[in-house]
């Protein structure tokens, strides 16, 4: 392949970059797997006859997700050997890397809160209801990525819908109320109240902290409204004084917290009905390299 032939290949790949980037992040949860889900992509795509490929997003979408699925496969053994709750890689996304997110499908298939979900399901399952629920593919076209009948893909997004469906409705509030929730969790957690912190904390709330091993933090999940509290003014005691930038992460609004001791901290919310349903703290700085 001569340059002009390689800068002609790069310049297909950079023009749908955010859109395959978008998609092999909610297919992983890993912004660095992601990156090398994209450049494995571009090495096949520069090795393909690109004159018999009449459409060259949707070749490169097929192979990003059968990248990402064999990425989520492999990685299951490792995930067993992993310290402590497996969080998604938080993400900045004012600009977002990802392209725009005009659509609610698109900004709420980022969070946090869902990417945590789609952890419960296969491959094939997650694959299918991110480029359905997502990207908002037919049936018949994500059968053609996958290699599967339209009806067997309709099957699979119905599994996934049902395997997260009644812990999706732990975060349904607007943006408005999910940015009044965080300025008051922000708010109470500063003060170091108690008693506020539990009143904006449903009662079934759960806390997820990822430290990976790396820096210190729960080794499991923390859960009650009371124990979420006094979990939260823990983080808040330990570091005591904080820095906290508002800013937003995975298409939601998000607090990057900087203690003391220069340990870091990405917070976002689940919501629903008012109160806050799950709270997930990244401390894993390896999961945090803009926050460097």
């Amino acid at each position: 392949m001569n340059a002009a032939e390689a800068a002609e290949a790069a310049g297909v790949l950079d023009a749908h970059r955010p859109m395959l980037l978008g998609l092999a992040y909610r297919l992983l949860g890993s912004r660095y797997d992601a990156e090398d889900v994209l450049q494995e992509a571009y090495l096949r795509w520069v090795r393909v006859d690109r004159a018999g490929v009449a459409e060259p997003r949707r070749y490169l979408s097929r192979v990003v997700t059968h990248l990402a699925m064999d990425r989520l496969r492999a990685r299951q053994a490792a995930r067993e050997a992993y310290v402590g709750p497996w969080l998604p890689e938080p993400v900045p996304t004012v600009p977002s890397p990802f392209g725009p997110l005009e659509r609610a499908e698109l900004r709420d298939s980022l969070s946090t809160a869902l990417l945590h979900l789609l952890e419960r399901l296969t491959p094939p399952e997650r694959a299918v209801y991110v480029l359905h629920t997502a990207f908002e593919l037919p049936y018949a076209e994500i059968a053609e990525l996958l290699d599967r009948s339209a009806e067997d893909c309709r099957q699979l997004h119905h599994r996934a819908t049902v395997r997260i469906g009644r812990d999706q409705r732990r975060f349904t509030a607007d943006r408005a109320e999910q940015e009044r929730l965080l300025e008051a969790f922000i708010a109470a957690a500063g003060d170091g109240d108690l008693a506020a912190l539990t009143d904006l904390v449903a009662a079934d709330a759960t806390a997820w902290s990822d430290g990976g091993g790396r820096v210190r933090a729960a080794r499991n999940p923390v859960t009650g409204a009371d124990r979420v509290a006094r979990f939260v003014l823990g983080i808040r005691d330990r570091g005591w004084p904080l820095t906290v930038h508002r800013t937003e992460l995975n298409g939601q609004p998000g607090a990057v917290v900087v203690t003391a001791a220069g340990h870091t901290y990405a917070v976002t919310l689940g919501t629903a009905a008012s109160r806050i349903t799950d709270v997930f703290v990244m401390a894993n700085p390896d999961k945090l390299p803009w926050a460097a």
